[in-house]
């Protein structure tokens, strides 16, 4: 049950300064992939002493609506494809399925008013789930929310379903987003980093690696290729198992998530290592050798910060496929569309060791940059104006319509390598 804080009393010697930042950062529970963005987008902020807490936007709409989202994704994502991946692409027009999603997002926005009213005291808003980002833009349009929001994209391809003209920034995982993003929808975007648990950089430990191969039974001789289904083991990753076991000297370890079905009927094939839902997902990431992925989201960006080589194959529709055209645009993960063309990308990209996105400065990095907007909110009030000054970042509203644009090319900076070491 949510409860407002009191009003804080006006301000008239500076106190309000004094007191810590507020945040509210809105994840929304349909997969684990936004939540898992925002939990640790919590963690940074209170550590650089903001008050930050977390809220879901699925409760901000009625039970039957929450069903929606949250059995409507896993059923047309997993069942009915087409039908998944023509909602997908209706959304970037104006439509009658963007019409009623913007109908439930100005549902849930009056939920939203009472979370960020007067009286909550936040000096900022961000959100990881993109329903969240339509209707925190609604609010802001309306003048009902005056701090500044932020909106971070937690899929490598941009969608218009992320992107709202009134919000104050759009923060991505990487350049490649970012630059594709506003070329576009005209919006400015700004990378800000990877928002991961600290665990998924640590250096490789090579005795701890051999132990859990040896654990898991892969030999020491063979590829380890870790493929990740998302929490709810979705997609045709029994045809994508069978492609991997089909590569020479490769030994496919799947990670089902919660789907213990699917994790029954792997368990069954000969040469085959599958997985429940682990909590040691940056020890299994250090034993891989190449990450196989169907829909880029979390699973790719923890693959990213851990050096791990990744390589898309019988991605989902919709955000998969999209996902999956950024980052091999990108040079990020190739995107085979057979077991032959896998097998080669797989040999390919092994062979590369561990690969690094180059870090971003400090003052660009996603939680520095809500802090700032913060910061600036508590000290400007009504002047405030989200670009930011000096040689930081730009990041900003558009004052008008979206009008999606035919998406650019581009390739992400060249990443830092290195073999696994013990270091």
């Amino acid at each position: 049950m949510h409860v407002l804080q009191q009003a804080p009393p006006p301000d008239t010697t500076g106190c309000a300064l004094e007191r810590p930042l507020r945040a509210l950062v809105i994840t929304g529970s349909v997969g684990a992939g936004h939540n898992g963005a925002a939990f640790e987008l919590v963690r940074r902020l209170r550590a650089r002493g903001v008050e930050a807490s977390c809220r879901d936007y699925l409760d901000a709409l009625p039970r039957r609506y929450q069903r929606l989202l949250r059995d409507g994704y896993e059923f047309s994502a997993g069942r009915t494809p087409r039908v998944f991946d023509w909602l997908f692409r209706s959304e970037e027009h104006d439509s009658v399925v963007r019409s009623l999603t913007l109908y439930l997002c100005r549902l849930a926005g009056r939920e939203l008013a009472r979370w960020v009213g007067e009286g909550a005291g936040y000096d900022v808003v961000v959100t990881t789930f993109p329903f969240a980002a339509q209707s925190l833009g609604m609010l802001k349009e309306d003048g009902t929310l005056t701090a500044p929001v932020v909106c971070y994209l937690t899929d490598p391809a941009p969608h218009r379903l992320w992107v709202h003209p009134r919000i104050d920034a759009h923060l991505t995982v990487t350049r490649a987003t970012a630059a594709e993003g506003s070329a576009r929808y005209g919006v400015p975007m700004a990378a800000a980093g990877p928002l991961t648990p600290a665990a998924f950089a640590e250096p490789t430990d090579a005795a701890a690696r051999s132990a859990l191969r040896a654990e898991l039974g892969v030999p020491a001789d063979q590829r380890m290729a870790l493929l990740m289904s998302g929490s709810l083991g979705l997609g045709d990753v029994l045809t994508g198992v069978k492609a991997l076991r089909a590569a020479d000297g490769t030994v496919p370890v799947v990670l089902c998530g919660r789907n213990e079905r699917l994790r029954q009927r792997l368990a069954g094939l000969s040469g085959v290592v599958a997985l429940g839902w682990r909590t040691d997902v940056p020890a299994l990431m250090a034993a891989a050798d190449v990450l196989v992925h169907n829909a880029g989201g979390l699973s790719l960006t923890e693959a990213m910060v851990a050096g791990l080589p990744a390589v898309s194959y019988q991605v989902l529709s919709g955000h998969g496929r999209a996902n999956a055209a950024t980052l091999a645009r990108a040079g990020l993960a190739p995107w085979p569309r057979d077991p032959a063309r896998l097998a080669e990308a797989l040999a390919r990209q092994a062979a590369r060791g561990r690969v690094h996105l180059p870090p971003l400065p400090e003052q660009q990095q996603a939680a520095q940059v809500v802090t700032e907007l913060a910061r600036r909110w508590r000290e400007e009030g009504p002047t405030f104006s989200a670009t930011r000054r000096g040689g930081g970042i730009r990041v900003g509203a558009l004052r008008g319509r979206l009008r999606p644009r035919r998406s650019s090319v581009v390739a992400e900076p060249a990443a830092s390598s290195g073999r696994v070491t013990s270091g």
